[in-house]
């Protein structure tokens, strides 16, 4: 056999002996893809359990939410879910004044829409509340309504009228306020509050929050003095 041919010989029976396997530069190519995978599925786990998801405190307040208290620190926030017509919002709403008034700025008081459809003027409530606070009034306008809720409530008529009564009251610009408690911005906003709501597991109101975690009215001052508290 020549020196030629001896040498494919050697070659080929070294490639038919060797181990099967993969390339080094194959391995390294997966072994980079696998640790991006891992990155991958880190992220959208941390994702899943951030504050924006449902149970979190993200979701229950948000930037443009209308605050009647605000505290400094943030160490506290308690946002509540309200519906104007609701009669049992206008029975705790004494009770939440007291509430507002012993904390002050120690604590971030929130207040959310969730009309309940079933109460025929909620809507109208809330957008009359929307259309004050875009001229910087809606806390007047929210004392408004649940002072004056069993004059206006459960009525089958509107009581859009009544509502704009209430806006000239407090001085607002009528020409404003007309348009902007009809506008798709207004509904949209308060509708928005209430897929929050919905998204949260809000199911009636008024429903509490304290720092993102849902509470009975009863037990809100425990959970605030308990958070205060560390």
């Amino acid at each position: 056999m020549s020196a030629s041919k001896s040498r494919k010989t050697r070659a080929a029976t070294r490639q038919l002996t060797r181990s099967p396997g993969m390339s080094t530069n194959l391995k390294a190519t997966l072994t980079v893809l696998g640790a991006a995978l891992a990155v991958l599925l880190l992220i959208v786990i941390v994702d899943l359990t951030e504050p924006g998801s449902p149970a979190g405190a993200a979701a229950a307040v948000r930037d443009d939410s209308h605050r009647l208290n605000t505290a400094a620190d943030g160490k506290v926030t308690v946002v509540e879910f309200l519906d104007f017509e609701c009669e049992s919002c206008g029975a705790v709403y004494p009770e939440v004044e007291r509430l507002r008034a012993e904390y002050g700025d120690r604590i971030t008081y929130a207040v959310r829409y969730f009309p309940i459809d079933s109460h025929p003027n909620a809507y109208h409530a809330a957008h009359a509340a929307e259309a004050a606070a875009r001229q910087g009034r809606f806390t007047e306008m929210y004392v408004k309504l649940f002072e004056n809720q069993r004059q206006w409530g459960h009525a089958q008529e509107s009581r859009a009228p009544v509502f704009a009564g209430y806006a000239s009251e407090l001085g607002l610009d009528m020409a404003k306020y007309t348009t902007d408690v009809t506008s798709a911005e207004v509904a949209e906003r308060v509708k928005s509050d209430a897929a929050d709501g919905t998204a949260l597991g809000v199911r009636g109101t008024p429903t509490f929050f304290v720092n993102g975690e849902q509470t009975d009215f009863g037990q809100v001052k425990a959970a605030i003095d308990k958070a205060l508290a560390r």
